[in-house]
């Protein structure tokens, strides 16, 4: 019997491939607006899947792997992700959102507070893509630290772990605010003049190695108790997989071939951990349809460059990417986040292609079975951790 797939995508701009602006079905004067995004995010719905990601980073796009080039050819510039996130909520009813907010340069509770805003905005379909920010340039944004110059390569050195032990602190901290207002902390009784229980209010006094914060946070705890925390692993090595491990609840993997999934998960499971099992989502670039590789070619040839990526490139139909998610997922991939290489394009052939190649296949839904996104990844929601340690 074949269990039935997670499914997500990951938003940037025009799509995954750098000259998808010019593709012709895009329209490059509608890439900032919350026009061009509610069409992404409400076609993603139609096609019934999980979530979607958004990325965001500290400085802008470059072909370096520090510091601005100087192309003009590509596009240039986001749209704050959590910001837009929340905007988006009210224009959709089931799917769930998942901006990208870095850890290394900003501060773990106004994090905490804009997720769980945004889970409360979505009515708890909120999550939060964590990132670090390993690049000397967008240090100097901020000016309280400096960074050395970034190798490429991600090697497993001091500053890698320095920067992955600070994120886990930043999710610690953020998941210990989320909990710090009991589910019954507002009492909102006006004859008694009672808003809140203010013994249900928790400091949470978190100490790391960067930062502390003693809390509680100013917004109420989340619809989900805890949205949901992704991360995506860099470069296969052990430091970056302890983030996922030890913090998150899906973890973004980037095999190349089915062998490289099967190992990948199972160094992943190798790995001690606490609570639910960490799911694993696959992350894929995809171009979809019959003239699948002419289109990534002629993007190729305006980007003057052919297109690689630190994920798989899938070039083909949409029978043929069901057929290799399927067979991922025999070798322990749950889920899948699929980069389109251009959008509206390669969106709307996931939604109307894939979806239902993947439905004739009995792997994926004919409808939303909860109002959650903790509820469509099949997690329970979590009682604060005060009120358990409260209740011993």
């Amino acid at each position: 019997m074949t269990v039935p797939l997670h499914l997500a995508v990951a938003l940037d701009g025009a799509g995954w491939h750098p000259a998808a602006w010019r593709d012709p079905a895009v329209d490059p004067r509608e890439l900032f607006t919350a026009r061009h995004w509610a069409k992404l995010v409400t076609e993603a719905e139609r096609g019934l899947l999980d979530f979607v990601t958004i990325e965001d980073a500290l400085s802008l796009q470059s072909t370096l792997p520090d510091g601005p080039d100087e192309r003009a050819d590509q596009v240039r510039g986001r749209l704050d992700a959590v910001l837009l996130a929340a905007r988006l909520a009210p224009l959709t009813t089931r799917i769930g959102l998942v901006p990208t907010a870095t850890t290394t340069h900003t501060e773990p509770f106004h994090v905490a507070i804009g997720i769980a805003t945004l889970d409360h905005v979505s009515a708890g379909r909120a999550g939060w893509r964590v990132q670090v920010s390993p690049r000397r340039t967008e240090a100097a944004h901020f000016g309280r630290r400096r960074l050395p110059p970034l190798d490429p390569r991600w090697p497993d050195t001091d500053l890698l772990a320095d920067l992955f032990g600070e994120a886990a602190d930043a999710v610690e901290a953020a998941r210990r605010l989320w909990d710090s207002w009991e589910d019954d902390t507002e009492i909102r009784d006006v004859p008694t003049g009672r808003f809140i229980d203010r013994d249900k209010l928790h400091y949470i006094d978190f100490t790391g190695a960067r930062f502390s914060v003693r809390g509680p946070s100013i917004t109420p705890r989340p619809p989900q108790g805890q949205p949901i925390v992704t991360v995506l692993d860099h470069g296969h090595s052990r430091v970056p997989y302890e983030l996922p491990v030890s913090s998150a609840d899906i973890v973004y993997v980037t095999p190349h071939s089915r062998t490289e999934a099967e190992a990948i998960a199972g160094r992943i499971r190798a790995l001690p951990r606490e609570g639910e099992p960490l799911k694993i989502f696959a992350d894929l670039v995809v171009f979809l349809g019959e003239d699948a590789a002419d289109r990534k070619a002629e993007l190729d040839e305006f980007d003057g460059a052919e297109f690689t990526s630190d994920a798989a490139v899938f070039t083909g139909t949409a029978d043929e990417l069901a057929d290799l998610l399927l067979d991922w997922q025999r070798a322990g991939i749950e889920g899948y986040r699929l980069r389109p290489g251009a959008v509206p394009h390669d969106l709307e052939a996931i939604t109307r292609r894939l979806v239902p190649a993947l439905r004739r296949r009995g792997a994926f839904r004919s409808e939303y079975e909860a109002a959650t996104l903790r509820g469509l990844l099949g997690l329970p929601r979590p009682d604060s951790r005060y009120r358990r340690a409260a209740a011993v």
